[in-house]
């Protein structure tokens, strides 16, 4: 067998594990003699942990399978460049998908194809699974997956959220308990922020109120989930964008008013609201192709959003309002605040929010590794959304899947919690909120209806938070 690294030329031949001879003669390879029928033009053979490849005159390479070809990048180059990697001051970046990014007089090639939408770059960074520049006047942008460049930060600038309110969880209006034994469950878990979900009619409003009341008695947070969309009370989707404004609006501003008395500054506005039926074209893409929304629908859900942030800012200018999104959504969050439609037009209201919140259950995978369409490679979404919009990130809903037992469950949560805590000064994590404190069940609930604690899972939430103060 030919040593490791062995190429043709200079060796006159290279011998595989199995014993077969290979070589070349005038661009074509030769197996024990044998020409190859699916190759030419090539111009070296190269032997590499445990592999034949090939190179042709264009420079690309490609691997030998046992039965055929495929394309591949020079092994001699490494995997996939490390996190941070930056060009100056190495020759190449290789990303997930096995690219080679190199800059070359202001411009950048992607598997030497000059990018024709860059010029004047001083500096690329592979940096959570994506591919930055910096030009030479400082700014910074990230290349999307619908392939355009668009305006960011730094990715590597550290972000801090401000303390106080990491630790959340989910309820809601119609529990059964008193607003006292609801504080008394959050403080015995170690959180301080509650969400639960409103719409402006008398009975959810006089339970909110009672909940801020006493939270603001306690100290603890209320995050009210603001619950107006695309849809009226007969569950017909809204003709027109100002229609969905107008609705989102009246309603929000109600909440505001009657919350604002009792210290709420901060409020959620829309619940999955990009994975509606009539947003989402299908439920099992990632959310990272500007493709995967309706394009009709798209002012409806551009209004409903504008309409519950001016509403509630009508009332409480200073309030901190956040849109919230799920799987890998980052096409629509892009969209939205940058005023575009998803087949590419521009020129429409900008949505612009205070926070960006996510849903980051465990069947979408790890949020700081999550994939995008066809099921990867994955990227860092805390830090896209930290150097796109600049905001603090609150993780509004996330848990295991319900159909997972309780022992895997508790496992997932000091995992999560774990990851999730890392990413409090660094990606600008600001809360994470799990979902919930009882669901009347076991498949997702932290306590049972009568506030008993649900184990192992209570248990490994209540140590994590003991172990790990929110400071």
């Amino acid at each position: 067998m030919s040593a490791n690294g062995t190429t043709t030329p200079p060796a006159t031949s290279i011998i595989d594990a199995s014993g077969i001879v290979w070589t070349t003669s005038n661009g074509y390879i030769y197996r024990n003699g044998t020409k190859d029928p699916y190759s030419y033009n090539v111009t070296m053979l190269l032997w590499y942990n445990g592999s034949v490849y090939q190179e042709n005159t264009s420079g690309n390479f490609y691997q030998w399978l046992g039965s055929g070809w495929t394309s591949c990048i020079d092994p001699r180059l490494g995997g996939t460049s490390a996190d941070g990697t930056t060009i100056p001051s190495a020759a190449y970046i290789i990303d997930k998908s096995s690219n080679i990014w190199t800059l070359s007089n202001g411009y950048i090639y992607k598997n030497k194809v000059k990018d024709p939408s860059s010029s004047n770059v001083s500096l690329l960074l592979w940096y959570g699974g994506m591919i930055y520049q910096s030009g030479t006047g400082g700014q910074f942008s990230v290349l999307t997956w619908n392939g355009n460049w668009l305006p960011c930060t730094d990715p590597r600038i550290a972000a801090a959220a401000t303390p106080g309110a990491f630790y959340g969880i989910n309820g809601h209006y119609d529990y059964t308990f008193t607003p006292a034994q609801v504080v008394g469950a959050l403080r015995a878990l170690g959180c301080t922020t509650y969400r639960v979900g409103v719409f402006n009619t008398p009975t959810q409003i006089n339970a909110l109120v009672a909940l801020a009341s006493a939270f603001k008695s306690a100290g603890l947070t209320l995050f009210p989930l603001v619950e107006y969309g695309l849809r009226d009370t007969n569950n017909n989707l809204y003709t027109s964008e100002s229609a969905a404004y107008q609705a989102s609006f009246s309603g929000a501003a109600a909440i505001a008013t009657a919350l604002a008395p009792y210290g709420v500054t901060m409020y959620e506005c829309g619940n999955e609201l990009t994975r509606d039926g009539a947003i989402i074209l299908n439920s099992a893409t990632a959310g990272t192709g500007r493709g995967d929304f309706n394009n009709a629908n798209w002012p409806m859900l551009r209004g409903a959003m504008r309409g519950m942030i001016d509403g509630i800012k009508s009332v409480q200018p200073n309030a901190r309002c956040g849109i919230n999104f799920c799987v890998a959504d980052i096409a629509a969050s892009d969209m939205l605040w940058d005023g575009l439609q998803p087949d590419g037009t521009s020129g429409y209201p900008k949505v612009r929010w205070d926070i960006t919140t996510w849903h980051n259950y465990q069947p979408y995978g790890d949020i700081f590794d999550v994939g995008s369409d066809g099921a990867g490679p994955g990227f860092n979404l805390p830090i896209y959304c930290k150097a796109r919009y600049g905001v603090p990130f609150i993780i509004s809903e996330w848990n295991a899947a319900p159909e997972d037992t309780e022992a895997f469950r508790a496992t997932y949560v000091s995992q999560q919690l774990g990851e999730f805590y890392a990413a409090r000064k660094t990606s600008a994590v600001q809360s994470v909120m799990y979902y919930d404190l009882t669901s009347g069940d076991q498949t997702f609930g932290i306590v049972s209806n009568s506030l008993v604690p649900i184990q192992p899972t209570y248990g490994a939430f209540q140590s994590f938070v003991a172990a790990n103060p929110d400071t």
